[in-house]
């Protein structure tokens, strides 16, 4: 009777190397992500053809007023302007505010706009210049 042996070779391999690597990448680049400082920047122009239906225009001047479809208000009842504007409107779910500011304008004033159109729930989208 003849026995034969057989000899196998193993194709396995084993992950636990290397899902110990890739923990200890995703850690390094987590730590590092944080810890980089982002210089300040200025607002691009861009090269996008995208066309968004407008419900609202808010103009901001680079003295700090804004302007809301040709009226001047402040930025105390900007709020308040923007909610009753809202309300008369007939399609409240798709209404999206364009803001318009002025080259040179405060970033900070642009970030007050789009923070009511989040508390008003709204889209807020932001014109740009196009690149030439």
């Amino acid at each position: 009777m003849g026995l034969k042996k057989r000899n196998k070779v193993s194709a396995e391999f084993s992950m636990s190397s290397l899902t110990d690597i890739i923990f200890l990448l995703l850690i390094f680049f987590m730590l590092t992500s944080t810890l980089a400082n982002t210089p300040p920047f200025t607002l691009p122009s861009s090269d996008s053809k995208t066309v968004a239906p407008t419900s609202v225009n808010v103009a901001i001047r680079t003295d700090g007023t804004y302007i809301l479809d040709n009226v001047e208000i402040n930025d105390r009842a900007l709020e308040k302007v923007l909610r009753q504007k809202i309300r008369n409107m007939e399609n409240q779910e798709g209404v999206t505010i364009t803001i318009v500011a002025e080259v040179g304008t405060s970033f900070d004033q642009v970030v007050k706009v789009m923070k009511v159109a989040g508390k008003l729930k709204v889209r807020a989208i932001i014109a740009t210049q196009p690149k030439t």
